[in-house]
């Protein structure tokens, strides 16, 4: 059979355009009967029958207010003009784990289908980001779109993944292989859940702020500079401020980056994110993603101060204040397998792994000074290499003679 190449095609174009809105809500006690803000975001959808809701509890919050759970219930009941709970609340394990495991999937699915949600029915998400990342994905997955209201319980998740509009899975040894890009249809962040949290995840969300304020407001990494002291003495005021500005700052990225599916090739936000989800999983997510994060940080700082973009006193000043927070900026996977660039274990096959994941050519975010990011498409492997070097000699002390090398 000859094919006439030459012949026209016919062509209908088409183009959608949907505009999402959606609010960051600043609360505490949010399940006090007094508290009228859940139920205020669900009356704003314009309805006046009761909407019926279901709630995935992360088990982690239970441990510090086992109250939680019987709380959200006497709440719906109180509200139940509003309200109209129809299911028990599920509890689940929190952190990586969560996203690790795909029958928590199926079984919120499950829940969703047996409590006989519609798309116009709520899921409430209550808990640190890896919760509210896999819940996320079933409320997206469940009718096409179920209305999720994310009520995050962690300074990372309050500051960053929380207000974002990503979900998803970990699959095939990747961080977030399996995910959608749904926007809630609102966030509360309640500042009376952060008090019962361990050092370790109270200091991790910090990462995320620094990681923003370096890309964008110096002025920002400037107070956080100046406030350390009272970020490690647990300063609710100070982490309420951080926290703020930090969610404003990603919420102004997704509204005006021109890009808030990335589409492109480019995730300014990621910045220091290749190597962090790549250690998260050579340390079997013994780090918490923030303290990979803040790793992620210190390297390509590192690297973008061998590169000649960054002045040593920045370098230096960045990597202090990460280390006076109280973050570890070296662990052994960082220098594994580093001559077997395609090795699974080695770091660096985590820049495969995160263009990939990006589609298109790789696209970093480095620094030309803090405040100013520029991307770059092609990375020096052995300027890594000393990057690595470098973050193992540091011991929170200055270097000595660092100009000299």
């Amino acid at each position: 059979m000859i094919v006439d190449i030459k012949q026209k095609s016919r062509l209908i174009h088409q183009r959608v355009s949907v505009t999402f809105n959606y609010e960051v809500y600043f609360t505490q006690n949010l399940f006090e009967l007094k508290n009228p803000t859940l139920a205020q975001v669900i009356v704003g959808d314009g309805e006046t029958k009761p909407k019926k809701l279901v709630a995935v509890v992360d088990a982690g919050i239970l441990k510090y207010q086992p109250e939680l759970v019987k709380q959200l219930v006497a709440y719906t009941k109180f509200y139940a003009e509003v309200l109209a709970i129809a299911a028990e609340p599920m509890i689940i394990s929190g952190g990586e784990a969560a996203k690790n495991d795909p029958t928590l999937l199926e079984q919120i699915q499950q829940l969703i289908e047996a409590a006989g949600l519609c798309r116009h029915s709520y899921i409430l998400a209550i808990g640190g980001g890896a919760v509210l990342d896999l819940v996320g994905y079933a409320a997206a997955t469940a009718h096409r779109g179920i209305r999720l209201i994310r009520i995050p319980t962690t300074v990372l998740a309050q500051n960053d993944s929380g207000v974002g509009v990503k979900n998803g899975i970990n699959a095939f040894g990747k961080k977030n292989f399996l995910g959608t890009f749904a926007p809630p249809y609102a966030v509360i962040n309640d500042s009376a859940f952060l008090t019962s949290l361990d050092d370790r995840d109270w200091r991790s969300g910090i990462a995320e702020a620094i990681k923003v304020a370096l890309i964008k407001d110096a002025s920002f990494f400037d107070f956080i500079h100046s406030h350390t002291p009272a970020l490690v003495r647990r300063d609710m005021d100070t982490m309420q401020q951080v926290i703020y500005r930090c969610a404003q700052l990603h919420l102004e990225h997704i509204a005006n980056s021109g890009d808030p599916f990335e589409m492109g090739s480019s995730r300014p936000l990621d910045f220091g994110h290749w190597a962090a989800h790549k250690l998260e999983h050579l340390t079997d997510y013994r780090l918490r993603h923030g303290e990979a994060v803040a790793i992620g940080i210190a390297l390509d700082s590192t690297y973008s101060y061998l590169m000649g973009l960054l002045d040593c006193s920045e370098w230096q000043r960045i990597l202090h204040t990460l280390s006076a927070l109280g973050f570890k900026l070296y662990v052994p996977e960082l220098a594994e397998k580093l001559s077997q660039v395609e090795h699974p274990d080695c770091l660096f096959r985590g820049l495969t792994e995160f263009r990939e994941h990006l589609g298109g050519e790789l696209t970093l975010t480095l620094l030309q000074g803090i405040g100013r990011r520029i991307e770059v498409h092609q990375v020096d492997l052995f300027l890594y290499k000393q990057a690595i070097l470098l973050l193992r000699e540091f011991n929170g002390e200055f270097f000595l003679n660092a100009e000299s090398r």
